[in-house]
């Protein structure tokens, strides 16, 4: 085995963008404790770019399934294929059976997981998780990075932070005629889980009029889901510029950074936002701030904590995302206004 500080790494990520961003403080936490390891990445294919942006991560391997897909078979022969790189460790972040699939395969001596879904023999260093401790999604990951007796939860979680590419983010200016005149600040009104973590079009559509009207640039990004969402705020306030679905992930990691400050919904792009170092108002409704916050200290949280909140559930069971609709414009508009620039 190598020694402690050249170990080769590999880590099984997770699958959704925010959890993606929120790995990176592992990928840290694992350089710190080893500073000359090699850090490879399984992960899907949408995430290679992103990874990218990460400095600490080596390498990405791209898993050929999509989300939910099991093939054993692709898996296992995934791994054999990962024998010749000799890792020494592997840090499987998801819960699930078959995530534990291709480290197996690839025989690397130490694997390293939380224990679930009968997943002994496929680990070798099973970690036990107490949610009670380690109550947040970036400590249970960083968790993982320590030795198997460190005191929980973690003492300091380094908050992930995106490498900017400065000559794309020039483009992307050309290329949509941009400019950062006046501030901008950035509106993610999507949520890839559901409808449940989303204020409500029409209150972005209002923000978007009052802060253009104020003096500042509104910018609409999301993926091509979002697009509907946009326009419709763009109706409401036609001087926001609507960038939903015209960019990649990493061109929007650029543009985001030239933002001044965001408004989002829980999402990937909040957490994208929050490692760009932008100021986040984060909007809070079926999830909670308590599990999933932005890695930031520059950040307004906005959550009513309703009696049924968080529900966790994609559609408000109730049917009228009180816990969102009672979050006005006027007090999102002041949490704007606040903001020093």
């Amino acid at each position: 085995m190598a020694s402690p500080a050249s170990q080769r790494i590999l880590v099984v990520g997770p699958s959704w963008v925010g959890d993606m961003v929120m790995a990176q403080s592992l990928f840290i936490t694992l350089q710190q404790r080893y500073p000359s390891a090699l850090i490879d990445v399984v992960a899907p294919q949408w995430s290679g770019d992103l990874l990218g942006r990460m400095p600490e991560v080596n390498d990405t391997i791209e898993m050929p399934l999509g989300q939910g897909q099991f093939e054993p078979g692709v898996r296992y022969r995934l791994g054999q294929s990962l024998q010749m790189r000799h890792y020494d460790q592997a840090i499987i972040i998801p819960r699930s059976w078959k995530s534990a699939i291709v480290p197996a395969a690839a025989k690397i001596p130490q694997r390293i997981g939380y224990r679930g879904e009968m997943r002994y023999g496929l680990l070798n260093d099973i970690r036990p998780l107490d949610k009670s401790v380690l109550t947040q999604t970036v400590q249970r990951y960083v968790s993982l990075g320590l030795a198997s007796d460190a005191s929980l939860p973690p003492d300091a979680i380094p908050p992930p932070h995106l490498t900017i590419d400065l000559a794309n983010q020039s483009k992307l200016m050309a290329q949509f005629s941009l400019n950062i005149d006046l501030p901008v600040v950035g509106f993610m009104p999507g949520a890839e889980y559901g409808p449940a973590k989303c204020w409500p079009v029409e209150y972005y559509g209002e923000l978007a009029s009052r802060l253009i009207a104020k003096g500042y640039q509104v910018w609409l990004f999301g993926s091509p889901r979002d697009q509907p969402s946009c326009a419709a705020i763009a109706e409401i306030a036609p001087l926001a510029v609507d960038l939903s679905g015209k960019t990649k992930l990493v061109d929007a990691v650029d543009l985001i950074a030239l933002c001044k400050l965001v408004v989002c919904n829980d999402s990937g792009l909040m957490h994208i936002a929050a490692a760009t170092g932008r100021h986040v108002v984060a909007l809070y409704g079926s999830s909670t701030p308590d599990y999933t916050p932005p890695q930031t200290e520059q950040v307004d949280i906005c959550y009513l904590g309703l009696s049924c909140s968080p529900c966790f559930e994609r559609e408000c069971p109730r049917g009228d995302l009180q816990c969102l609709r009672n979050i006005t414009v006027d007090a999102i508009f002041e949490h704007c206004l606040a903001v020093k620039w």
